[in-house]
């Protein structure tokens, strides 16, 4: 067990035996009463100290995040509850959460994530098309000025703004591809350049 552990399952058990003598103190003349409050703050407490110590596992599991690796230059991103991966980069200086899509062959946006990196949905010429799994769509070609992956940066990526309707934009092989090693392990993608 780690220092910083030790400490602070100490400070747990210091505040508990704390809030012990308080109700204590002030039902001396209950005792049934204090008996029944200090079983039920007793649960909380063990309640706390639980999720406390489970924490590591419910935020990989509830909110998974990717990660980067500078040694190797490695970026690792865990499997979301849904099956999906989701990777986060920063387009244009906005982070733009991103599907990834080996299904896909470019980058798609949806009109949200293109107003918020600064394009105009609107002023779009949406001459391309697509094939999607909802069928045929319109796009409009654009360029990204800067890609972010953690350390990894792209200038002037060609990508698509979807015309229809789409919950989240997509990261298709052409980005992918930027990468020497894609892998899928433990539930893990992990991304090599």
């Amino acid at each position: 067990m780690s220092p910083e552990s030790i400490g602070s399952i100490a400070y747990l058990v210091l505040l508990g035996a704390a809030l012990v003598m308080w109700f204590i103190a002030q039902n001396r003349q209950s005792k049934s009463k204090v008996f029944q409050q200090a079983m039920v703050w007793g649960l909380i407490f063990i309640g706390i100290v639980a999720a406390y110590g489970l924490w590591g596992d419910i935020r990989h599991d509830v909110l998974p995040r990717q990660s980067y690796v500078a040694e190797s230059a490695e970026v690792s991103v865990p499997r979301a509850p849904d099956g999906h991966y989701y990777l986060t980069l920063a387009v244009n200086d906005t982070p733009v959460r991103f599907v990834v899509d080996t299904g896909a062959t470019e980058i798609v946006l949806t009109q949200k994530d293109a107003q918020r990196i600064g394009l105009d949905p609107e002023a779009l010429a949406y001459l391309g098309a697509a094939n999607t799994a909802n069928g045929r769509v319109r796009t409009a070609r654009v360029a990204l000025e800067d890609v972010v992956l953690e350390g990894f940066t792209d200038s002037n990526i060609p990508a698509y703004v979807n015309e229809g309707t789409m919950k989240e934009s997509l990261l298709g092989m052409r980005y992918l591809s930027r990468f020497g090693t894609i892998e899928i392990s433990d539930n893990t993608l992990i991304l090599k350049r």
